[in-house]
């Protein structure tokens, strides 16, 4: 039972019998903020924590230091004292509308602030990548050898397998057309060009961003939520050089080669469909092969896939460094090293084909 009583300038709250949540408090009382309350306890037979919160909300707008307590129980006192330390402010969930100029504004600031950001992250990596040819960087030579077996050798089969697929697709969509001209004998040709020049590069890098790009972001912001990050910084180590040095350093030495294996398994696949469906011979499908294989195609794919394992290992580290705190800004890192760096690669791919083409390479 809650009974509220007056005393001259000050309430008085009488609480008795059994507490629970079932109680009704007359809030007519303690509508003014500057009264003073006493909680007197008399004859509580029982109480329970639902019946402090239901006391509390009726009391919350009350300052702690107006709020005395008396013979109450000595654990729903304590509660009661805890719950009153901070105090009480309205949520107002109103939002001011801006105009149509102050949101461009923000949004132009914004840009401005995230351009800033990243610019100076890519800098700092790039100074660490050369701060490393002077042997001044400081990295474990085992967390390099460590990234390097899971971003090499455990991509080969994924890899290979889409690779061989794309080879597949090529000389499907190749054959069906040239068959119109009665010249199946060229898919060899397409699909090599095609493979070694830009789809060996893109397919690799495409599968790169979503397995150790989104890896990067995520091991790197688990350490940010961990606060190892803070730590490194307290011991004095710079965690460019100590993180994001040998990430960098995996992928610009295993791209060229999984670029190569995702080359000789896109020819192969296309060989399997002009081989077993097209009724090509091998050694003719061999002979086309060779004859349109050109060195310089094989390394503008191999610079490529150095592009783009700058690119995946640098959005991946930058959206891992800046995550937030909590598990939730591990997922949006995540997914935003794989989106952006899937995105950037696309808009390099046509820059880089531009060049080239000017060039006459």
């Amino acid at each position: 039972m809650v009974e509220f009583r007056r005393d001259n300038n000050s309430i008085i709250c009488i609480l008795s019998g059994v507490l629970d949540a079932t109680e009704h408090i007359d809030t007519s009382y303690t509508k003014l903020c500057d009264q003073k309350i006493q909680i007197l306890g008399k004859d509580i037979k029982s109480w329970n924590t639902d019946f402090v919160i239901l006391l509390f909300n009726s009391l919350k707008h009350i300052s702690k230091n107006n709020i005395t307590y008396s013979q109450l129980p000595k654990g729903m006192e304590k509660l009661l004292r805890l719950a009153f330390q901070t105090p009480y402010k309205e949520n107002n969930n109103f939002q001011t509308k801006l105009s149509f100029l102050e949101n461009v504004g923000n949004w132009g600031i914004s840009i401005y602030r995230s351009a800033k950001k990243g610019t100076l992250f890519i800098c700092d990596s790039l100074s660490a990548l050369g701060r490393q040819f002077v042997k001044k960087a400081v990295y474990r030579r085992k967390d390099f050898w460590m990234v390097l077996a899971d971003c090499g050798p455990k991509s080969i089969s994924i890899v290979s397998l889409i690779s061989f697929m794309v080879g597949l697709i090529l000389a499907f969509v190749g054959a069906i057309q040239l068959k119109t001209f009665g010249a199946q004998i060229y898919v060899a040709s397409l699909v090599t060009i095609g493979m070694t020049r830009i789809m060996g590069a893109i397919m690799t890098g495409v599968i790169m961003a979503g397995r150790t790009g989104a890896s990067y972001a995520a091991t790197i912001g688990t350490m940010q939520v961990n606060e190892e990050l803070d730590a490194l910084q307290t011991m004095g180590i710079s965690g460019t050089e100590f993180l994001v040095l040998p990430r960098m350093n995996a992928l610009l030495l295993s791209m060229p080669i999984l670029i190569l294996i995702s080359d000789i398994m896109g020819i192969l696949g296309g060989c399997f469909v002009c081989v077993v469906f097209w009724d090509i011979p091998l050694a003719e499908y061999i002979k086309y092969t060779i004859n349109s294989f050109a060195l310089t195609n094989f390394l503008v794919g191999v610079f490529h896939g150095i592009v783009f394992g700058l690119i995946i290992a640098l959005c991946g580290c930058y959206f891992g460094v800046n995550c937030g705190r909590n598990a939730d800004s591990v997922g949006t890192s995540t997914t935003n090293a794989v989106v952006y760096a899937i995105v950037w690669m696309i808009v390099m791919t046509g820059l880089l084909t531009v060049i080239f083409q000017m060039l006459g390479i």
